[in-house]
């Protein structure tokens, strides 16, 4: 599902982020990836979401070559892939269901579709009674419920997430791992980027390490 074939991403100031990285996740497959603070875990995310290009190697995702994609092909690809942010980057000026209906806005859908998906997807995480509220009368885990609900109401074919449990308490991570492990169950290819080593080790999936920019294990499940 995602390959990542002797890849390196240089930024302008010579900072080299990845390091001939070679690596593949398969379709289904739930994965861990971690490294320190400035190992390249972001970047190498950044790079299947077409938000930067590798400075050298190739990135394919569902056997398509992510060099052959142009601008205009690129909000196509991520139509396939929900994303989740430490942060939630929720609209506080918008509800819950409006939050979460925001991606399926931008695509197109019709009204009857969209309270459909969003309303099936606030089910999923447990939110389905608090489709009016608004984020700032929600919990933190909560709020990171709407944000995983808004990276899966597309019905994504790949789940990123970002260190998607930084700012939870243990117990509230071990909560919202469990929700990613509940998608990858039903067919979603899940990478998470996470630096809670105790948790991750837990859960007894692939775990692939990034260091200064090079991947250190993980090469093989």
């Amino acid at each position: 599902m995602i390959t990542f074939d002797r890849v390196s991403k240089r930024y302008g100031e010579g900072h080299d982020a990845l390091r001939e990285v070679s690596v593949e996740i398969d379709r289904d497959e739930l994965v861990f990836l971690t490294g320190h603070s400035g190992a390249g875990k972001s970047t190498l995310l950044r790079l299947i979401m077409l938000m930067d290009r590798p400075t050298r190697g190739r990135v394919l995702v569902d056997g398509r070559d992510l060099a052959g994609v142009g601008p205009r092909g690129i909000p196509r690809h991520r139509r396939d892939i929900g994303v989740v942010f430490q942060n939630h980057q929720l609209l506080f000026d918008r509800s819950v269901f409006d939050n979460v209906a925001l991606p399926l806005v931008i695509a197109g859908f019709d009204h009857r579709e969209i309270g459909r998906r969003v309303r099936a997807a606030l089910g999923k995480v447990g939110l389905h009674e608090r489709e009016r509220a608004m984020p700032v009368t929600l919990s933190g885990g909560e709020q990171q419920r709407v944000g995983i609900a808004r990276a899966v109401v597309g019905r994504p074919k790949i789940l990123l997430a970002d260190e998607p449990t930084g700012n939870l308490d243990p117990a509230l991570s071990a909560e919202i791992m469990r929700l990613f492990e509940d998608f990858n169950r039903v067919g979603v290819t899940v990478l998470i980027a996470s630096h809670d080593l105790v948790l991750v080790s837990r859960l007894h999936h692939r775990i692939l390490t990034l260091r200064e920019g090079r991947l250190v294990r993980g090469s093989a499940p």
